[in-house]
């Protein structure tokens, strides 16, 4: 019996043993896995970033460019610094003591000692040569080379966007898992609608090191190591040299220039005014977060791009629309309709009376139409003459949404504003939220552009755009192609069309040229050039009216179709129009006539209407912070007040049950 426990036991250690032995002998010589755990203890994997893809405008002028920067890293469990030499490298890094031993405590944090932490972002190739010899002496502190934008041109600030480091937010919604802590991310214009194309793919590097910590090369000869492949680049629709000289125009000035190509929808120039230099927003971390607060502050809004969010009421640019819209319902006729310029109605400038369609727009008539908007509102659809308002206005709103103006058009760059084009919805809710109906004797104001409706400066560049091809746009873009490869989204070259037969735009056209020749808009002439345009003057409750205008040139094979916005500027064709024309010029012509650089281009440059703008953005500012903290010391002392009201219950209820205690002892 004792022999055969004997043999069982034997039995079973030698089964252990054998078992034991095969799985030893699978993880040292069999298993992928083992060898990968093993791998991990003798070498470190590198992140190798890939720089983002290069930004050409339409000429092939480089707008955004790469420059090489160095992260600082450092492994905690490998990092040894003897308690003499901190202040030492505190001073390499240029970080105080305290900022230091943050840092390195969050490195040393649980599993993170085993892991690169990132001690310095983002430092020059200048400040990294000078310590470089010095850093190579500290065990654990690796620079790890990355790329950081550079703009050549300092302009197109709005459209091209930036960079930043992705935060914790940002990681939270990355449903892909694509992004690491360190990463760099698109956070506006093109660098964020084509994040994808431009960030191009990381490449790792499996580097051995010994026990000291020093590499000792690639592991298994790189067979493990992927290369980082570099983004595709864009070639915008940008012209540099004429982006450039629009923000020469409107330095000083606050409001937007936008110029297509009405032939493509290309975008040649997209000014936000003020600007900033996008430079300021790359670079070493501290110094870009001064920058962006300093932006971010600033009562102007640089970091606010007008040219797709800044909504304006259209003013006399959109009687335009009331004319064609008019012709094409039939109850505007070209032959026979004439309005008297009736000021008793609403105000209007002296001209000639009465006038037809076509002196309405050359000298922007307003009694013509308010005339003319009743009749478009008011067609009999129905006996009941509000029910006939309501199918009218909505009747309108459709043909207005047509002309891409309450809808967004689709740009490709983010945060595009809609704009508002009021439809009988729109009213109700108003109606409802004031406890009364509305009638159409509340939206008159609608026939001159005024009122609720509005329009961001693009739409009304895409609206010179229809005119300029009498009836049709292509939504407006700013990537022509990527990687040299055309444009692939069709929508871009899809001929999009108005509800308006195109036989009704020569008419108009015919009126626009007339408004330069001899009517609101004489000084957006062009010597040689035939330009047609609209002006518009937008009320501003805050102060002066905004000057706007729309065009385009020449009249014949349009090449360029603008529009521009002047805000607190006053009558459209006194600044808005010179502005446009001068752009026009430097397209066309590629170049300023002498006549028009020493007077109309000196003229505009020195307009300088951003200092009183500043002063009263500030004083609102202060009122503001005034009523919020009275609003806050209000509520204040209304919960101390609350607070004392409840304390006095609360005692007076406390010496009521002590008084009933007692009662209750007595008896």
């Amino acid at each position: 019996m004792n022999d055969l426990r004997r043999y069982i036991i034997q039995v079973a250690i030698l089964a252990v043993l054998l078992i034991y032995g095969f799985q030893l002998l699978w993880l040292q010589v069999i298993s992928d896995d083992f060898q990968q755990q093993a791998q991990n203890t003798s070498t470190r994997t590198n992140i190798l970033y890939p720089p983002r893809g290069l930004v050409y405008d339409r000429n092939g002028k480089l707008l955004v460019e790469n420059n090489p920067v160095f992260d600082i890293e450092i492994i905690a469990r490998e990092f040894k610094l003897e308690p003499n030499d901190t202040t030492h490298l505190c001073q390499l890094l240029r970080i105080s003591l305290e900022e230091f031993r943050e840092k390195l405590q969050k490195a040393r944090y649980g599993l993170q000692r085993y892991k690169p932490y990132l001690f310095i972002k983002q430092m020059s190739v200048e400040n990294y040569a000078k310590i470089q010899d010095e850093l190579s002496d500290y065990e654990g502190i690796y620079p790890n080379v990355r790329t950081i934008r550079k703009y050549p041109y300092s302009s197109f600030s709005g459209g091209l966007g930036y960079v930043r480091e992705i935060d914790q937010r940002m990681l939270a919604k990355d449903t892909a898992d694509y992004y690491r802590r360190g990463d760099m991310l698109g956070i506006s214009g093109i660098e964020r609608s084509y994040e994808e194309e431009l960030r191009g793919k990381r490449g790792v590097q499996q580097v051995m090191y010994d026990r000291l910590g020093i590499a000792r090369g690639s592991f298994k000869d790189g067979e493990y190591d992927t290369l980082p492949e570099a983004g595709l680049s864009l070639q915008t629709t940008i012209d540099a040299e004429l982006q450039k000289y629009g923000e020469y125009l409107m330095q000083n000035k606050i409001g937007s220039i936008v110029a297509i190509d009405p032939k493509t929808g290309e975008v040649l120039s997209m000014v936000s005014a003020p600007t900033f230099d996008p430079n300021l927003l790359t670079g070493e971390g501290t110094e870009v977060a001064k920058n962006y607060l300093m932006l971010s502050q600033d009562p102007t809004k640089p970091l606010y791009n007008r040219a797709l969010q800044a909504s304006y009421p259209p003013g006399s640019t959109f009687k335009i629309v009331q004319a064609l819209i008019g012709l094409q319902d039939g109850v505007l006729d070209t032959a026979h309709t004439s309005f008297s310029c009736s000021k008793d109605l609403v105000n209007c400038h002296n001209h000639p009376s009465p006038l037809n369609i076509h002196g309405s727009i050359q000298h922007s008539c307003n009694p013509f139409y308010y005339k003319a908007f009743i009749r478009i509102i008011r067609q009999k659809r129905s006996e009941n003459d509000k029910e006939d308002t309501r199918i009218g206005l909505d009747h309108w709103h459709d043909h207005a949404l047509s002309f891409g103006f309450g809808r967004k058009l689709g740009i490709d760059l983010p945060y595009e504003s809609r704009g508002l084009m009021p439809s009988t919805a729109y009213y109700d809710k108003i109606a409802e939220r004031r406890g009364y109906g509305w009638k159409l004797g509340n939206i008159y104001s609608l026939s001159i552009g005024q009122g609720e409706m509005s329009a961001v400066p693009l739409q009304l560049a895409n609206f010179a755009s229809i005119l300029a091809n009498r009836g049709h746009y292509y939504i407006p873009h700013v990537v022509r192609s990527i990687n040299d490869t055309t444009l692939v989204d069709i929508k871009y070259r899809t001929k999009q069309k108005t509800t308006v037969d195109k036989k009704y735009f020569p008419y108009v056209v015919d009126a626009m040229e007339d408004v330069i020749r001899a009517g609101t808009a004489r000084r957006a002439k062009i010597e040689d050039i035939v330009v047609c345009g609209k002006t518009g003057t937008v009320q501003n409750p805050h102060g002066e009216d905004h000057s706007v205008f729309i065009g385009f040139a020449p009249k014949d094979n349009p090449k360029i179709a603008i529009a521009v916005v002047v805000e607190n500027a006053g009558f459209g064709g006194t600044w808005a129009a010179p502005i446009a024309s001068l752009m026009m010029e430097k397209y066309i012509n590629d170049t300023i006539s002498d006549k028009n650089k020493q007077y109309k281009e000196k003229r505009v440059v020195e307009l300088n209407l951003i200092e009183q703008e500043r002063i009263r953005l500030e004083k609102a500012a202060e009122r503001k912070r005034e009523r919020l903290q009275k609003k806050k010391e209000e509520k204040e002392a209304l919960l101390m007040t609350q607070k004392k009201t409840s304390s006095t219950k609360n005692t007076d209820k406390s010496n009521m049950v002590l008084a009933e205690a007692k009662k209750e002892d007595e008896e």
